[in-house]
């Protein structure tokens, strides 16, 4: 095997090594699990030494497999640190272009956008507020950079997706309403205020099989919200819509017990073209608001 040729299956020797699990790493990587074993033993040819050993939880390094592991990862770990400098040099203007869902700006993009902001003063971060579909478009059209949608809306093999956090929903009523927490919905009769028919949380409410009357339509947080306060319906939002914003409209949540109304939300990109260095950043700031809100539930 020549010397140019064995980057990418010394990169998956240091994958499976640090996983120590096949199945893992063919998994991190994007590959199959025969294909990466293939290649392992292509480099295991080639090197004339076995490097890993099978065990009942999956695999651990020979004496060779080590020597070349410890031989092997702070080099790669330089190398990547001096491309990813030299990608970066410079690279502090510009605009990245982000794509979510309405419900998310209420209370995930603005400390997304913050964090981002604060460590990149003179990048433009422009703003997309859509449906689930028109996300999805916009990321695959190279319209935007990135994007937040449901999971569910994610269905084809032009975007990687990331997990991000679950949303549960609650039932937002007036003030004034007799219901209370927790609620089950399966027993009401419900007159909602909802999204447009293709938006993913309308699907949602209608794959959960509630008996519902929309009484109205409306593309916008603020348009649902001004429609349930004035007493024509009620509408099911994410449970994280802030509680401010509710009393602002004499509107609060309900929980929401029956039927389970939970959405994974995934932050997407197109799988077609390399990330741009202030794209990555910002998914790296969209990981790291995300897991805070996660623990903070």
């Amino acid at each position: 095997m020549a010397i140019e040729t064995l980057d990418r299956p010394l990169r998956y020797f240091l994958c499976i090594a640090e996983l120590g699990s096949l199945s893992k790493a063919a998994e991190k990587l994007d590959q199959t699990q025969s294909g990466l074993s293939k290649q392992l033993g292509t480099l295991e040819s080639n090197l004339g030494q076995s490097l890993f050993v099978r065990t009942g939880r999956g695999v651990e390094l020979t004496e060779a497999g080590t020597k070349l592991y410890d031989a092997l990862a702070p080099a790669f770990r330089e190398i990547d640190r001096a491309v990813d400098s030299v990608r970066r040099q410079g690279v502090t203007h510009g605009t990245v272009r982000l794509a979510t869902v309405h419900t998310l700006s209420y209370y995930f993009v603005a400390e997304v956008f913050s964090l981002f902001v604060s460590t990149h003063p003179d990048v433009n971060l422009s703003l997309l507020s859509r449906s689930s579909p028109e996300v999805v478009a916009l990321v695959e059209n190279g319209k935007a950079d990135l994007g937040f949608v449901y999971d569910s809306a994610v269905d084809c093999g032009t975007l990687a997706s990331k997990p991000l956090f679950e949303d549960e929903m609650a039932l937002v009523v007036l003030d004034s309403s007799p219901l209370e927490s927790p609620q089950d919905l399966s027993t009401l009769s419900l007159r909602l205020v909802g999204f447009p028919a293709h938006y993913a949380l309308r699907r949602m409410i209608h794959s959960a099989g509630l008996q519902a009357t929309y009484v109205a339509e409306a593309e916008t947080i603020d348009a649902m919200l001004k429609l349930v306060s004035s007493g024509v319906g009620h509408c099911i939002l994410p449970s994280r819509i802030p509680d401010r914003l509710l009393a602002d409209y004499g509107l609060r949540k309900v929980s929401i017990e029956r039927p389970a109304l939970r959405r994974r939300v995934v932050a997407i990109s197109s799988t077609g073209k390399a990330m741009a260095p202030l794209t990555s950043d910002l998914l790296a700031c969209v990981l790291q608001v995300a897991e805070q809100l996660q623990r903070s539930t």
